[in-house]
């Protein structure tokens, strides 16, 4: 017997934007959040910065807003950038109510500066603001009797009215693989919301947690709605350099706070590339290391702070001087070897500012959505600001439809009569391997029209391939991942094609310079329809 699930709203996802929803909701609503690992495998959990907001008296929203304007290549969207940063102070202020422990100095919170900023505005605790933040969250979630968390759950597929055979099309529910029993459950509900993260995993080398597959984009692109700007793929520029290290990030806020950016010789060389040296905003850091990089033929540079005292040090980075320290680098006596890696997917799935999708019922926030924010490259620390306060938007949207009569459409089983057990799983990790390769290489920090070709042939034939496989074989979490990677590497390279200009986080060395008019690049599925 399938398993058949009902609630009001279902959150597939459990990082800062899935959680904040979740207990936004809960005052009026049975809601389920899955997790497809365990709740604190996310992105979120690994943030280190912090958050981006007005706090500061001699700080301005007006700034903010500028700041992320600018960072953004022109193309952020100034309804949302306002909107976002207008709804910040209360954003933090909910937090800290929650619990959240900030670091605070002698009388107040502490605030840091990260490139791109022009005043300390971000809040954060110590320098694992993402871990404090959702240990929180989920706490709070565990208490509340109208939330149910469910973990090592993966979401399979939306369910549309439309793929029902039915009228006014609508999202009604999604089917979810449970990993532990390997079934597909019915979770049915009349909202909802895509919580999934990013898609960096992409990339060969990322600072993301493993589950960053696009999942919630891929889905929702499947249903029928639009994505926007998944050509700008925002490249961290430090990740520790280490054969044990699995991609760990070095904040920018070492830069922020006086982190020097060192070739192999010691001679520092931001200063050629910006006048804003190591706090120019990201997509300009990483390119001038990529370029260091491979002008020098060099497997690494490095970043410097052990000019500070070992105090300061131990008490800013408490989590980066430990985890160095545990590969046999003191960070307070010799610099860090570092290297870019994908980082954060600046599209997504269209929504406005209540979270909403061309899909009624169906939200998309945090790194899942591309409300407009973050245009054509992020500002360091509005990531997480963006979970919080469409989360909070699209809670109220939500709550103002919980009134409307439930929609009891009756939705079928899943049919795993047809499959069989796979014998060739070595096919989904040769799969894997490729397109993360040929993505770094092809789509990567610096791409030519040609490399784009080439990728766009070799995903054209692998999707061929993982289709045929889907179709005959039994689903797992690995194939399900593999699915949606490839879908969200097909529309990266479309957009990226698209783009015929050098703008922000998309650099072609066929189209260097940025072209007059800040366009947004939006794909439409075949199958899409408004109602």
């Amino acid at each position: 017997m399938t398993q058949h699930y009902h609630y009001d709203a279902l959150i597939i996802g459990s990082g800062a934007a899935g959680l904040s929803m979740a207990l936004h909701l809960a005052q009026n609503a049975r809601v389920a959040v899955l997790s497809k690992r365990e709740l604190k495998s996310g992105s979120t959990w690994l943030a280190q910065g912090g958050i981006a907001a007005v706090l500061d008296t001699e700080d301005s929203t007006q700034a903010h807003i500028e700041d992320t304007m600018s960072a953004g290549g022109n193309l952020s969207h100034k309804d949302a950038v306002e909107f976002t940063v207008e709804h910040g102070k209360e954003s933090i202020d909910w937090l800290i109510e929650q619990g959240v422990p900030f670091t605070q100095d002698s009388d107040d919170y502490h605030l840091t500066k990260e490139g791109g900023h022009s005043h300390r505005r971000i809040i954060h605790s110590a320098d694992a603001t993402g871990k404090a933040l959702q240990q929180t969250l989920i706490e709070k979630a565990k208490a509340s009797e109208n939330i149910d968390l469910f973990e090592h759950h993966i979401a399979v597929d939306l369910i549309t009215r439309k793929k029902l055979g039915l009228a006014h099309n609508r999202c009604v529910g999604a089917y979810i693989l449970n990993d532990e029993t390997g079934h597909v459950e019915v979770f049915q509900a009349p909202h909802v919301v895509l919580a999934t993260g990013g898609a960096s995993k992409a990339y060969l080398y990322t600072s993301n947690s493993d589950g960053a597959t696009g999942d919630g984009i891929a889905m929702a692109w499947r249903a029928g709605c639009r994505v926007g700007n998944m050509e700008f793929n925002q490249f961290h520029p430090t990740c520790l350099y280490h054969p044990q290290a699995k991609s760990f990030l070095i904040t920018e806020a070492v830069r922020g706070e006086g982190g020097k950016l060192l070739l192999p010789d010691g001679q520092p060389f931001m200063h050629n590339f910006d006048k804003r040296g190591e706090l120019a905003p990201r997509d300009i850091v990483a390119r001038a290391i990529d370029h260091e990089m491979k002008r020098l033929g060099s497997d690494c540079l490095f970043l410097d702070i052990s000019h500070k005292s070992k105090e300061f040090i131990k008490s800013h980075f408490p989590t980066i001087y430990k985890r160095c320290k545990s590969l046999g680098i003191d960070i307070t006596k010799e610099p860090i070897p570092v290297v870019p890696a994908a980082h954060y997917t600046c599209g997504g799935v269209v929504t406005d500012e209540k979270g909403r999708s061309d899909i009624p019922g169906l939200y998309a926030i945090g790194e899942t959505s591309f409300t407009g924010l973050h245009g054509a490259n992020r500002l360091a620390s509005n990531s997480l600001l963006e979970c919080l306060v469409y989360a909070k938007s699209a809670s109220d949207d939500v709550v103002q439809s919980l009134t409307a009569p439930l929609d009891e459409s009756i939705i079928p089983a899943w049919d795993e009569s047809q499959v069989t057990n796979s014998d060739e799983d070595v096919i989904i990790s040769h799969n894997w391997d490729e397109i993360r390769r040929f993505m770094w290489d092809y789509v990567g920090i610096v791409r030519t029209t040609k490399r784009l070709q080439r990728a766009k042939h070799r995903i054209d034939l692998l999707q061929q391939e993982i289709s045929e496989y889907y179709s005959n074989y039994k689903i797992s979490n690995d194939l399900l991942e593999l699915r949606n990677l490839a879908v969200v590497a097909d529309l990266i390279i479309r957009s990226a094609m698209l783009r015929q200009e050098s703008r922000g986080l998309h650099y072609t060395l066929d189209f260097p310079e940025q072209g007059p008019e800040a366009l947004d690049t939006i794909l439409t599925p075949i199958n899409f329809h408004w109602n």
